[in-house]
């Protein structure tokens, strides 16, 4: 089915019932939320009292899709799963059942040290996908966990705690990722960091594209008709989305990753639609079906995320933003520039600023995530601020004449945002600011300027960008906007177009950031190369060759 030719299939009764509610709420009406199952609490009474799975009837591994870990802090860690035997069937191949899953959490991976075991139950409301909470466990330590479901066992995966919140930790390492499209390549940089010695990953956004994949993949190039068709259109609906997802975590190298390490994710636009702001869709569909879908997209990704209770969506909405810490070290503020900013100036894309785009009511985060950031750092004892984000916060002239456009898709098309930001950052006494972002598809590294037309005013911290893991293709060392960049942005220290991921190892005097990169996608077995390393110290701040 071609992309033009898919139906928009939500139900007819609650896209009546949106039609005549308030954009922003109306998929809390209960009954017709119930009815497509957007129900946001755990089951009724009556549902978890349904008929519960007989464990003979699981004929066919469950875990295809693997395990997953994440948003780690110092008592608890967050442990997922799905079980889906046939994951490329909308209802991955069980009924609509409840099932039985147990899990356990040992010292070793032998599992000989459990110390902590019990059972969740896997939905089907939630696509039989399962989040643990496991607590009361040791600060700072690494475990191991797998589920049972009926005689299969998952594969095993690590997980950490973070260290105790008011302790001085002296070193923390973190990779971060972004912009996995799954017809653009393989994977390979996953199957690398899956061997990296890393505390953590943080995933900055597009884990997901909403876009069709043929059957043979796109670049991946499988034999004919390795893939249904039913991957072969636009994501719209719940079903898309979770087929989607399932299409993704069947990859051995993003299963891998997720295995190894724990995960702290947030989304882009990709995950729901391109270039979306808020309400507003990038193509001219009543409200009513655009929300429709981005509650679509955003129940699948909780699903199929390791996200904690707090993150359950409600419809249309989900709070991501989150803080987390890591000792004294850092302190992590996850944000959101999707969801809540202002609709994109003089209609996206590059363009030249002005009134539109500068006028000082736009906001990238939504004045309540801004408060929140704001008033998070006057609370702040951390020698580290660091802020996962999506998308690109630094100045970034396209041109050397000016006046020079700007992605109004970015901080540059929000600069009231950006500013109050940064006035808030001083405000609070920062000192030693990182801001990570990834959706671009290269690797950028920024010095933070107080004012960024001034090249000699205050560098209050760096900003780390990510190439993607696939998306773009190839790519190449050096884009062909790759000197005009430099010349044009003296505060970028450095740029490169290949895939790949980028490492940093905090300790109390500096970080230290590795930009790591494949020379190739299309085709499997790259080796990782450390491309280019830079150092910032805590205190002055300011990228330098390590």
């Amino acid at each position: 089915m071609t992309p033009a030719a898919h139906p928009t299939q939500h139900a007819p009764e609650l896209r009546a019932v949106a039609r005549h509610l308030n954009r922003r709420r109306f998929l809390t009406v209960g009954g017709a939320a119930a009815a497509l199952a957007f129900a946001v609490n755990l089951p009724t009474a009556g549902t978890a009292a349904a008929a519960e799975l007989d464990p003979a009837q699981l004929t066919a591994d469950p875990f295809t899709l693997g395990v997953a870990s994440g948003d780690p802090r110092p008592d608890s860690v967050l442990l997922w799963t799905r079980l889906a035997p046939t994951p490329y069937q909308a209802d991955g191949g069980l009924p609509a059942e409840r099932v039985t899953v147990e899990w356990e959490l040992a010292l070793d991976e032998r599992f000989r040290s459990v110390v902590r075991r019990g059972t969740a139950t896997a939905h089907p409301e939630f696509h039989h996908t399962v989040h643990v909470e496991v607590g009361h466990l040791a600060p700072g330590h690494a475990y191991y966990y797998r589920f049972r479901a009926g005689s299969w066992i998952s594969p095993a995966g690590r997980t950490r705690t973070a260290p105790a919140e008011r302790s001085r930790t002296s070193a923390l390492t973190f990779a971060l990722t972004s912009c996995q499209r799954y017809d653009q390549g393989y994977w390979t940089a996953y199957k690398h960091l899956a061997d990296d010695d890393v505390d953590v990953v943080l995933h900055l956004g597009d884990y997901l594209y909403e876009y069709a994949v043929n059957a043979v993949g796109g670049a991946r190039a499988y034999p004919a008709g390795t893939l249904p068709d039913l991957f072969n259109h636009e994501t719209l609906t719940l079903e898309d989305y979770r087929l989607r997802y399932a299409l993704y975590k069947t990859d051995p190298d993003l299963r891998a990753a997720h295995a190894a390490h724990p995960f702290v994710v947030t989304w882009d636009d990709h995950e729901t639609e391109n270039n979306y702001a808020g309400d507003t869709p990038e193509n001219n569909v009543p409200p009513e079906e655009f929300l429709l879908r981005r509650a679509a997209a955003y129940r699948a990704y909780w699903e199929n995320m390791p996200l904690r209770r707090p993150q359950l969506p409600d419809g249309p909405d989900l709070r991501l933003y989150r803080r987390l810490h890591w000792g004294r070290l850092a302190q992590f503020d996850v944000l959101d520039t999707r969801q809540y900013r202002s609709n994109q100036a003089y209609g996206d894309g590059w363009q030249f600023p002005g009134p539109e785009s500068e006028d000082p009511g736009r906001t990238l985060t939504g004045d309540a995530q801004e408060k929140w950031l704001i008033d998070g750092w006057h609370r702040s004892d951390a020698v580290w601020n660091v802020v996962p984000q999506q998308v690109t916060f630094s100045r970034r002239y396209n041109s050397t004449t000016l006046p020079s456009k700007v992605s109004m898709d970015s901080w540059d098309g929000y600069p009231a945002s950006r500013e109050r930001v940064l006035a808030g950052a001083e405000a609070a006494g920062i000192r030693n600011l990182m801001v990570l972002t990834g959706d671009v598809h290269v690797h950028y590294g920024f010095d933070i300027k107080r004012d960024f037309e001034d090249p000699d005013s205050k560098t209050m911290g760096t900003e780390i960008v990510t190439t993607s893991i696939s998306s773009g293709g190839n790519g190449s060392e050096k884009p062909s906007n790759w000197a005009t960049y430099l010349a044009a942005n003296p505060h970028l220290k450095f740029y490169n177009g290949q895939r790949g991921y980028a490492t940093v190892a905090l300790d109390r005097e500096r970080a230290r950031v590795d930009y790591k990169t494949v020379p190739y996608i299309t085709t499997q077995g790259a080796p990782l190369t450390t491309y280019a390393s830079f150092v910032t110290e805590a205190d002055d701040q300011g990228l330098k060759p390590a």
